[in-house]
């Protein structure tokens, strides 16, 4: 029996109550809603809509995150696809998407002014927080479980550039460095390199690394101030998951995934 405390064992336990799948179709539709938005679209009591989030929050399958007085939940694919690599994808015979995609809940013809939608993923690693900052920050480690290097000397208001480690070494997306407070916290603004210049195509991603007990890192990845339905955010909704996953991989085994 492992000792990491998100296991596999806590979720398929939390997937196999058809409430707590509904709750996740929920989010999967409309991502970060609140309690009393969750609550009305359950037939059931405020209370058994508690119990069924804190099952699914302790299994790492949704995350909650304040805004102002109101806590947000958010959808976590990261355990989903966790237990993907380990029971699905070493079985196929064919090459399987990563995840279910996603777009339902993302083609909605908004104004392209509307930077409202945000994903939150946690994953844990059995490592230190100095590492994990590292990872992140360090273009000789990043590309070993990302692909790319992440280029900056991370000072606030510095560029950062994230390139592709190959030979003809593109740079992908682009950014300033907004907060640093290693090795806990960084924020970045977030850029395709072709639309660098425009900021309705601007969005940010945090990253919060806290110790966590039996020697492992929380690890939450916060990306906000997305275009809902825009490409960046069809991107990051399968992106993120993957990387996170070979990070954790990376960081706890010495080998990343091939991304």
């Amino acid at each position: 029996m492992t000792d990491d405390p998100f296991d596999d064992d806590k979720v398929f336990k939390a997937l196999g109550d058809p409430a707590r799948r509904r709750l996740l179709d929920r989010l999967h539709r409309k991502n970060g809603q609140t309690l009393t938005g969750l609550c009305a679209s359950m037939d059931m009591t405020r209370q058994s809509v508690t119990q069924h989030l804190g099952l699914l929050e302790d299994a790492n399958l949704i995350s909650t995150a304040r805004q102002g007085r109101e806590k947000l939940h958010y959808i976590n694919p990261v355990p989903l696809h966790d237990v993907y690599e380990r029971w699905v994808r070493k079985f196929e015979t064919d090459r399987l998407a990563l995840l279910h995609d996603l777009k339902h809940h993302l083609e909605r013809k908004e104004d392209m002014t509307d930077k409202s939608a945000s994903f939150v993923y946690v994953t844990y690693i059995r490592t230190t927080p100095e590492k994990v900052y590292e990872a992140i920050t360090t273009p000789e480690i990043a590309r070993r479980y990302w692909g790319h290097e992440n280029v900056s000397d991370w000072t606030p208001g510095a560029k950062w550039e994230h390139i592709r480690a190959n030979d003809e070494r593109p740079v992908e997306l682009v950014g300033k460095v907004v907060e640093t407070e290693p090795p806990h916290r960084l924020i970045i603004t977030w850029s395709a390199a072709s639309k660098a210049d425009d900021p309705d195509e601007e969005s940010r991603v945090t990253f919060d690394i806290e110790e966590h007990e039996n020697g492992m890192v929380k690890l939450t990845v916060t990306h906000d101030q997305l275009q809902p339905g825009s490409s960046m955010a069809k991107g990051i909704g399968k992106g993120w998951p993957l990387v996170l996953s070979s990070m954790k991989s990376y960081l706890e085994t010495g080998t990343g995934m091939d991304l």
